[in-house]
């Protein structure tokens, strides 16, 4: 088994429906390990030139760093908004055992 490295992921969602979809979609997919999804988030941000503000649920996916950029691209397509935030980064620390978990990802469905 090879070891990338851990990522992670973080994407706003309209509803707890949507986000749980999305998350059994990818984790399913092989594309992440796991998510988990944080309710009742308030947010407030710039879109079509207004200031405005929605009640969201949030979504922090973990997987190996080596599906960083097929995850993000599959989350765009699966996502309900029309532009969703989606933010993916590489994690500059996890133990060993976590890289090792996530890395069963790429070694076992997307090598």
């Amino acid at each position: 088994m090879s070891e990338a490295g851990a990522a992670l992921i973080w994407s706003p969602f309209d509803s707890q429906a949507d986000a749980e979809q999305v998350a059994r979609t990818l984790v399913e997919e092989g594309l992440v390990a796991c998510a988990n999804i944080v309710p009742h988030l308030t947010s407030i941000f710039r879109y079509n030139g207004q200031v405005q503000q929605a009640s969201e649920v949030g979504a922090l996916f973990k997987t190996d760093a080596r599906l960083l950029e097929r995850a993000t691209t599959r989350l765009a397509e699966l996502h309900p908004y029309q532009t969703p935030a989606i933010c993916g980064w590489k994690a500059d620390s996890a133990p060993h055992e976590t890289r090792t978990w996530l890395a069963e990802l790429v070694d076992r469905d997307n090598a």
